[in-house]
């Protein structure tokens, strides 16, 4: 069994010193499988400080059907690891369908989490020959369990984690007749199809399937004595895997996803160093270990098609390097399905850290794969946000090791999503593009940028609260609108949800701004301005707010005002309001303008067309 020891006292360490673990202690801590080791880490980090700028706060709510137990601490531990500062607020034992029935669940969290066990579903006293009774007693508990958790929604603004049910033994065993075994093995399958479902009722529900993910993992569901003891029905092993389920979950709600994958070739996308072998001696396809590498092509393919962007990072022959990617028979990814290619003998941490300067990226929106540990010791120390995969060992586990801690997760894909590859390839063709000019503003009249501005519509509501999670540098007040909240923004008259699309001479880069502006009576507050990275260094930000302050002119609005308050990660937006021609108010943070008489502060080089779909003004 491995030891610890170091990697709590670490933990020990930051928490002495009123710090947070670095992202290097973190990962490691999402690596372990010791269930003990997670629980002390998250008694540890219970005495976390108030989040910096390095952990994104979040507050999560537990009800539980049964005793939470040592969930608690291990889900402290896997929301760590992902990146947030959580603070969990426990339901009272025997309290969770009082708790639902009420709305109103103590201290206003950002996600609920439900743990579940088979006691809320199946009755003490059930009949062996009555199959057909039992099934409809599970139907009758889902639909009532359905209707408590959409019944709060509607009183909460706060999203929801379930989970599937697996099914215990006992259940099973105590039928005789394999034919009735075989009914209530469909009834318990359709009880967890059911919650899987739930996610189709509402955009704030998820729900994570423990029941596959326990049937893929070495660790036993159920602890007799414990459910019978103390009403813990789970196991550590079975509670550390839907903790870190949970935590995926919360992590991609609060826009922590990562948005690239910098692979690297010898040893990890295909089999053998091509310099020693040449091309016909790389191990590609075939048996194994060639299909292995060919599997993790495909891996890597299929998060390319839902939007992950890829960096190619290999010390090798550049020319070498495109005669295997354009020619090779096996291989399946090609030079176009990569966003920057950095191909040469420099250090990777360099050729990382230029590739996020090309792409506009910070080192948190990088997953980096390599076989090397030198590689990967030398970016962790360079580039400490980039997250690590190892790929050295049997490459039997290349596609797991990547996969497994769901770095790219999602709550759902949006059509900005499955373009972005593309979008941060054009971002690329722009920089070798810029080169040929006398100056920036030259270059800029030359992309021909357009900017679309209209109020968000239903189908751009997901697209813009995305951007609200996910966008840190040009987020001018910090605060994130979810889902829930901005169509609820869309359908009051005095507010105004926003969304701005741009395109220029290398393509469309989708909706990559929004604003939530409050407009009752004669006075206008942007209540928050988002920006992606992706167009930075361009003057959107002024064109977005050009088109508010006509906006506002238009409706009679005699003022506007908007704030900015640090973050620790927006200071790239210090200075933003008066740039654009508003005046610093009293009110600390505070800058107003006057519409009527405002200048405009449209770029030059950025044509606006006006949209006809305008609801104010």
């Amino acid at each position: 069994m491995k030891d610890f020891t170091e990697l709590l006292g670490s933990l020990r360490a930051a928490i002495a010193t009123h710090s947070t673990p670095s992202p290097g202690v973190r990962q490691r801590l999402g690596e372990v499988e010791d269930p003990a080791t997670v629980r002390r880490a998250g008694r540890i980090l219970a005495d976390l400080p108030p989040a910096g700028p390095d952990l994104r706060p979040v507050r999560v709510a537990v009800l539980a059907t049964c005793t939470i137990g040592p969930f608690e601490h291990l889900l402290r531990a896997a929301l760590v690891t992902t990146g947030t500062r959580p603070t969990l607020l426990l339901g009272d034992y025997g309290t969770f369908e009082l708790s639902l029935a009420a709305g109103e669940i103590d201290g206003s969290p950002d996600v609920v989490t439900c743990l579940l066990d088979e006691r809320y579903f199946v009755p003490r006293d059930w009949s062996a020959v009555d199959t057909a009774g039992l099934t409809e007693h599970l139907t009758a508990r889902f639909a009532e369990l359905r209707g408590l958790i959409l019944a709060c929604l509607r009183r909460t603004p706060g999203a929801f984690v379930l989970h599937t049910v697996p099914m215990p033994a006992e259940l099973r065993d105590s039928v005789i007749s394999w034919r009735a075994r075989a009914a209530i093995g469909r009834a318990w399958h359709r009880l967890n199809a059911d919650l899987l479902g739930l996610a189709e009722d509402d955009g704030r529900i998820t729900v994570v399937d423990l029941a596959g993910e326990l049937a893929d993992l070495a660790v036993a569901a159920r602890d007799e004595r414990l459910h019978r003891y103390a009403d813990l029905p789970y196991t550590d092993g079975a509670l550390l895997a839907l903790a870190r389920q949970v935590a995926r979950v919360v992590a991609a709600r609060s826009g922590l996803s990562r948005k690239v994958l910098a692979v690297d070739l010898d040893n990890t996308l295909w089999g053998g160093v091509l310099g020693e072998a040449g091309e016909a001696g790389l191990q590609l396809g075939g048996l194994y270990p060639g299909n292995c590498y060919q599997d993790l092509q495909r891996a890597v393919r299929r998060l390319r098609e839902q939007g992950v962007v890829l960096v190619l990072a290999s010390k090798n022959d550049a020319g070498a390097v495109d005669e295997v990617l354009i020619g090779h028979p096996e291989m399946l990814l090609r030079p176009q399905d990569f966003a920057v290619r950095a191909v040469n003998w420099s250090a990777k941490a360099e050729n990382l850290r230029q590739a996020a300067e090309t792409l506009n990226l910070a080192g948190n929106a990088f997953v980096f794969m390599d076989d090397s540990p030198f590689e990967r010791g030398h970016v962790a120390a360079e580039l400490p946000d980039v997250a690590l995969v190892a790929a050295d060992g049997d490459p039997a586990h290349l596609v797991r090791a990547l996969l497994r801690p769901g770095w790219f997760d999602v709550p759902e894909l949006t059509g900005t999503d499955l373009k972005r590859p593309a979008l941060y390839r054009s971002r690329a063709l722009r920089t070798d593009f810029s080169t040929g000019f006398a100056s920036s503003e030259d270059y800029l009249h030359a992309l021909r940028t357009r900017v679309t501005a209209r109020p968000a519509t239903t189908f751009e509501v997901g697209r813009v609260a995305q951007l609200s999670a996910r966008t840190n540098q040009f987020n001018l007040t910090g605060h994130r609108f979810d889902e829930a909240a901005t169509t609820a923004m869309c359908a009051d008259p005095d507010r105004l949800v926003a969304s701005f699309a741009v395109s220029d001479r290398f393509g469309d880069e989708g909706i990559v701004g929004a604003a939530w502006i409050e407009c009752r009576g004669r006075v206008w507050r942007v209540l928050n301005l988002v920006l992606s990275c992706r167009v930075f260094g361009r003057g959107i930000e002024f064109a977005i707010t050009d088109w508010i302050v006509r906006r506002a002119r238009d409706a009679g609005a005699t003022a506007l005002a908007g704030r900015y308050v640090p973050t620790g990660r927006n200071k790239v937006a210090d200075g933003f309001w008066e740039k654009a021609g508003f005046t610093p108010s009293d009110e600390d943070g505070l800058y107003t303008v006057v519409p009527a008489t405002a200048p405009s502060c449209l770029p030059t080089w950025i044509a606006y067309p006006e949209t006809s779909d305008d609801r104010h003004g």
